[in-house]
Order: structure tokens, then sequence, then C-alpha cells
């Protein structure tokens, strides 16, 4: 497991979903949220952090004094930050109350007027453009990709884990997140399903033995199968 995990963010505020961004898995969570203040424009204080694995919670990153990596969190899921501002009166706090996106919008004095007077963050028309064009070149990799690799293929796949070798069975779009995606049957039983995943079939293979890779880390050639020790010729 590496050092630093990908991840998307999204927010309450907006409807842009995503930015893509790097973080050490050493980081505490209260230094990530003033991290995602930059970002998204909520308060660190007030916000609170969803883990989604594509539009499925995995669990509330709520203790400030974690670490990132002691989530189960993987490479491009997606934190959801919910803002909840709190007013205050003197010492007393007084109750929580929700703003629209465009009563937000109105105020001054906020960390998102902060960042549009400033071109930070989502407001950096530069930066997101470059953000765009990664992508597009992203996309634009892995097409070039998936047109060199054909079903049946044989494949090593380079994600984390012990090496696995299979045979590609499926290639393109992938329900739980995007991007294209290879199904690989494993020669082995290192896999998490049969091909279907959450009522979606994708190809048939043996329980175990089936799992959707992104095509980064797929490497397809003259892979020889593993051997099981089963082999008829095998001598005793």
């Amino acid at each position: 497991m590496g050092d630093f995990v990908q991840i998307n963010v999204s927010n309450n505020q907006n409807d842009v979903i995503s930015f893509e961004k790097k973080f050490p898995r050493d980081m505490k969570i209260a230094e990530l949220k003033l991290k995602l203040e930059i970002i998204t424009g909520a308060g660190a204080g007030t916000m609170q952090l969803q883990l989604f694995n594509g539009d499925t919670l995995i669990t509330q990153l709520n203790d400030d004094e974690k670490e990132l990596g002691s989530y189960p969190i993987e490479n491009n899921m997606r934190i959801h930050v919910v803002d909840n501002f709190q007013r205050f009166i003197g010492d007393e706090s007084v109750e929580k109350f929700d703003l629209t996106d465009n009563q937000y919008e109105q105020r001054r004095n906020t960390v998102r007027d902060y960042l549009k007077s400033n071109r930070l963050g989502k407001y950096n028309e530069e930066e997101m453009k470059a953000i765009k064009e990664r992508r597009k070149e992203e996309e634009l990799e892995q097409e070039k990709k998936a047109a060199s690799i054909n079903i049946g293929d044989r494949c090593l796949v380079t994600a984390k884990g012990p090496r696995r070798l299979g045979t590609v069975r499926y290639k393109g779009a992938f329900h739980m997140k995007p991007g294209i995606f290879i199904g690989v049957e494993y020669d082995e039983p290192l896999g998490m399903h049969n091909g279907t995943v959450d009522d979606n079939k994708y190809f048939e293979c043996q329980m175990k033995y089936g799992s959707m890779v992104p095509i980064a880390a797929v490497e397809v050639g003259d892979f020889p199968r593993e051997n099981d020790g089963l082999d008829d010729d095998e001598e005793i």
C-alpha cells in the first residue's frame, strides 16, 4: 500500500463532482478538513466527511485525531463534504441552520468569498482548465490502450496485492466508477466475484475468480497460465 491515496472530492454546496486529489495516508482528519476547506469552500470546523465507493456510502470520517489511512480508503474512492453551519453569539452556541447555495453565495467574509476573490481552487479558471485537460489526456490514453486489448488476451494485473495472472473477459464501462475497466478471470481464486457485481453481469467465471480492474492496472502479453500443481503429468 502506498504512502498516498488518490481520491475524488465532492460537496453539498454545488453540483461539481469532483476534484482528483492525492493525500498522504498519515494525514489526520483535522488536517484533511483544512485542505478540503480550500478546495470546496466549506468550513473546516463544521464540515462532515463521508467516504463513498461509487454511490455506496462506506463510512463517516468523524474522528479528527485518526489518520486518513486508518479508514478503509482506496484509490479513486470519493470523499463527500457536507457543510453544516452554526451561528455563535458571544460564548453561546445557538441552533444549527442550513443555508441554500444562493444564500451562501450572497454572504461575505466566507471561505467561498475568499476563494473567489483570490481565484483559488475551483475558482481558478486556469487550474480548472488544466484539470479538464488532464482528464481528457487520461481518457485518450485509456481509449488507446483499450483498442490494443482483446477479449481472451492473457494479462497481468499490476494493482496492489499479490501477482495475479488471468484472462481478459470484458472491457468497457463499470457502474461503480468512471473510466474504462477490464473484467479479468484470474487463474487462481484471488478475485471478488463471479463476473457479476451488484446484479450487473459483465462476464461469467467461477466465484472468487473474477475482478473488475482499472485499465491502467492491466498489462496484456504472453503470460503463461499459473501452475496450480494439478497437472496430470506432474511427478510425485
